[in-house]
């Protein structure tokens, strides 16, 4: 739950499952499209589990959509960058932190290779920062995808097939953000980020204030699943062979090993970006989870980026 003073939950909660498990009621379609789209990533990843883009650098537009009902929440240019900043720092494996990777993992934290950049040209072809702004009578927004049009108090998507949107806005129940897989349909795809856990400046607040929240639900986006495959039994799977499996997510700062699963010696991979940790406790993707992210790049996503 959140505090209600301040709108900063005590702990990490995504609603992208929820979210997904939703969309796959409500568009019967996406079923087949997704089916589709996991089959083409493994068979992709089967052929080289290492995969990498021959492009090497991929460069993805951003769009940021800010929602808000009042002046605090109309949160500032320098917010929107210095969340930018801070996809970049960890997808390019540039944070100073990564050395707290243990170190039975350090060589799997590699540079992800992926950039991103506001958008300098809108969908018609006009000069842009990249930021728009939509004052909204609603208060707060659930994971009902309702920011996502100006219908419903939000603000319309830009191409999804051109655009990474991300939207900004107070959210309740707890919520830190959610995000939508490839595949899914294009009027909603994006992600979705509470104000004050976007960005590293402004009204971003601890534990959320680096930036790692949104971190967590691109790489969603980028058809990453939490490393615990979302189940309490084991049986769960985030289809990336080199992360552990692990029971249950790990929330706040877990100490070095917490074993679950028959994973002992090292236990769960909590430092990694896809748990529920504390921003200043995840550190790292894996090599696995880059090629996934490069697959889908290469793939469900190819329209997307430079």
């Amino acid at each position: 739950m959140a505090t209600e003073d301040n709108n900063v939950p005590d702990h990490r909660m995504c609603a992208t499952m929820e979210v997904h498990n939703r969309l796959l009621e409500e568009f019967p379609e996406c079923r087949a499209r997704r089916a589709e789209i996991s089959a083409a990533l493994e068979a992709t990843l089967s052929e080289n589990p290492s995969f990498r883009r021959s492009c090497g650098l991929t460069t993805i537009p951003v769009v940021v959509h800010v929602a808000y009902n009042n002046d605090t929440e109309n949160i500032p240019d320098g917010q929107v960058t210095s969340q930018i900043d801070a996809l970049n720092r960890d997808y390019r494996a540039n944070n100073s932190d990564i050395g707290n990777v243990p170190t039975v993992w350090k060589d799997l934290a590699q540079d992800p290779m992926i950039e991103f950049v506001l958008a300098t040209t809108d969908p018609d072809g006009n000069p842009t920062d990249g930021i728009t702004r939509t004052q909204t009578d609603q208060t707060s927004f659930g994971q009902d995808d309702s920011v996502k049009s100006a219908a419903s108090g939000g603000a319309d998507p830009w191409p999804s097939d051109k655009y990474l949107n991300i939207w900004v806005c107070t959210l309740s129940g707890g919520l830190l953000g959610y995000a939508q897989f490839p595949g899914m349909p294009p009027a909603t795809d994006g992600v979705v980020i509470l104000n004050t856990a976007f960005g590293t400046t402004g009204t971003a607040t601890a534990p959320f204030n680096m930036g790692r929240t949104t971190v967590h639900e691109v790489g969603h986006w980028l058809d990453l699943r939490h490393i615990w495959g979302d189940t309490n039994n084991c049986s769960g799977t985030d289809f990336v062979d080199d992360t552990p499996n692990a029971q249950l997510p790990n929330f706040g700062k877990p100490t070095f090993p917490h074993v679950t699963c028959s994973n002992d010696p090292n236990g769960d991979m909590f430092v990694n970006y896809m748990d529920y940790v504390d921003d200043d406790t995840m550190v790292m993707f894996t090599s696995g989870q880059i090629a996934r992210m490069h697959a889908t790049l290469e793939g469900s996503r190819s329209s997307i980026g430079t």
